[in-house]
């Protein structure tokens, strides 16, 4: 398999030109993940990776340029990158432009927004040449909503730029040399997701006291009640709403439920007003439906959620004698949010219609979910997930090893593994996240599984004391990877095997260095090597990675 490599071997590596993420990287400070504020490293760990930024652009030879913001510039877009975002090259300069909504092998104008350094943003405006793998995109709303952003590229050719983003991140941020025997092997391809419409069990739409058009439709602008906005936030706006009657992401009795209260809710009769994010005005904030499965039938269940600004049952009775006739709606909740702040979490929550919780079957155990519950949010999929997980954990079954799951949630994946394990350690930071967990353990009778709330960010010298050295780590961060006190942790603990599950492939790639090659700024040395990296793709038609990556003591 794949050897570690020197914490000094690779330190610069020149990307070969072809490669898309030799101009991504060119533009690192654009990424979010990566940025001094997110990145655990750092200032010194952000150092690292522009020192190797200036290392590759000093091996290009390329003319100097300097766009302007408002020039227009004939670009061809070669791949996507970080958020789905088209990466180009102005022609004989070598200058990194990103575009949104830019597809691979599309030519087009774009109007130069802001420069940043060694790299530049455009917006689209006109269309030269389609892209190779050019569909129809079957949502009405797809060019205007920042959901879907490749929903008009084929779904192989998604597939294909997402393992490729992967595996370019691995090799380069990473520092996983293709000279490095077995890589090949290393580097899994992607792993497709079967259904590939009406695969979200979790929804959330927002109110709004005007609708956001795009220009080419501003004419359709009304105003009064009519104008009020059910639907989903303009991308890049916090206050904007696109009106949406229908998503082809949710369920089909979740369309219903958006049908039905969109049918009404402007009545002015309802007295019912949605909130105004800016004045602070306003009742209806956010409207959130979860799928669920009946655990005798297998019938879908659904659940909507009324966020509002106060409590006041009696305005939202007629929208819950509307949408309690679907038979599929098991469950009204009402969470009430008082502050300032536009979140879907309430600080009171109220049952209006049957029960306060839903079902939902994964990997043989039962789920009972919340309205502010996390829990995957393709079910499908997380079926391959945690199956892709529970192979590469490769317990032996007979109930000796201990499984440490940092960053659990709602214990679903340790929980999976607690039936072939000794006993499961989780940790999670949010409370209600492990109160579920408990929950979840006493449904399905597992009792050799202990959650733990505290923060994984914070640990300090004594953490590690309150369990017993485990033999499989599992570690599932969100999106800014894991802080370097718990890199500095695993490194010390030795683990014989981790698997770390990540859904960004950029602080994945960042986090898999460090613990394969070390940090040579903080005097760590990497202990592991790479065994496997697996991409699955949980959210088709979006630029979300998903990926299961196996590491052993070396």
């Amino acid at each position: 398999m794949l050897a570690t490599t020197p914490a000094h071997g690779l330190r610069y590596v020149v990307v070969p030109t072809r490669s898309w993420l030799h101009r991504f990287r060119c533009c690192s400070s654009s990424l979010a993940p990566l940025s001094p504020s997110e990145f655990s490293g750092g200032n010194k760990a952000q150092k690292k990776l522009n020192d190797e930024n200036n290392t590759n652009v000093s091996n290009e030879k390329t003319a100097p340029y300097y766009p302007k913001r408002g020039e227009t510039v004939e670009l061809v877009c070669e791949s996507l990158g970080f958020k789905g975002k088209g990466i180009c090259k102005v022609d004989g300069t070598g200058y990194v432009v990103m575009c949104d909504r830019a597809l691979p092998g599309e030519r087009f104008l774009g109007r130069v927004t802001r420069r940043k350094g060694s790299y530049a943003e455009v917006t689209k405006i006109k269309t030269i040449s389609p892209h190779k793998d050019l569909v129809e995109a079957p949502c009405e709303y797809a060019s205007y909503c920042g959901g879907c952003k490749t929903q008009n590229l084929s779904y192989e050719a998604q597939l294909r730029a997402k393992e490729e983003q992967v595996h370019e991140l691995i090799r380069h941020v990473g520092r996983f040399s293709d000279n490095n025997p077995g890589l090949e092997i290393v580097l899994k391809p992607i792993v497709a997701c079967d259904i590939q419409f009406h695969y979200r069990n979790k929804m959330e739409f927002s109110f709004g006291p005007q609708r956001w058009l795009p220009i080419e439709m501003l004419n359709e602008r009304q105003d009064g009640p009519k104008n009020f906005a059910l639907g989903l936030h303009a991308p890049g706006f916090f206050d904007k709403v696109l009106n949406v009657d229908k998503c082809l992401l949710q369920s089909e009795p979740g369309n219903l439920v958006l049908a039905a209260v969109q049918d009404c809710w402007r009545d002015p009769e309802l007295s019912l007003s949605p909130y105004d994010c800016r004045s602070h005005v306003g009742f209806l904030k956010h409207l959130m439906l979860r799928t669920g499965r009946n655990v005798e039938t297998g019938s879908l269940e659904l659940m909507v959620n009324f966020v509002t600004s106060s409590y006041k049952p009696e305005l939202l009775k007629p929208l819950v004698d509307r949408i309690s006739s679907i038979p599929q709606v098991v469950s009204i909740m009402n969470n009430v949010n008082s502050s300032v702040g536009n979140t879907s979490v309430g600080e009171k929550e109220y049952t209006l219609y049957g029960k306060d919780t839903i079902t939902e079957v994964l990997r043989g155990l039962t789920f009972q979910i919340s309205a502010n519950s996390f829990f995957q949010t393709n079910t499908h999929q997380a079926e391959v997930l945690y199956k892709l997980i529970e192979e590469s954990a490769g317990l032996k079954g007979d109930g000796s090893e201990v499984v440490l799951d940092l960053f659990c949630g709602t214990g679903t994946i340790g929980l999976t593994l607690a039936r072939r394990a000794k006993h499961v350690y989780g940790y999670e930071v949010v409370p209600q996240a492990i109160t579920d967990a408990h929950k979840n353990a006493q449904i399905n009778g597992i009792e050799n599984a202990t959650f733990i709330q505290g923060d994984l960010n914070k640990i300090g010298e004594d953490f590690g004391n309150n369990f017993p050295k485990p033999d499989i780590v599992i570690s599932d961060p969100n999106r800014p990877g894991m802080h370097m006190k718990l890199i500095k942790f695993l490194l010390k603990l030795k683990s014989p095997r981790i698997i770390y599950v990540s859904c960004n492939p950029a602080t994945c790639a960042r986090d898999l260095d460090y613990l394969c090659h070390g940090v040579e700024e903080k005097n760590l040395k990497g202990c592991y090597k790479l065994m496997s990296v697996q991409p699955v793709d949980m959210f088709p038609h979006t630029p979300h990675i998903e990926c299961v990556c196996l590491l052993e003591l070396a």
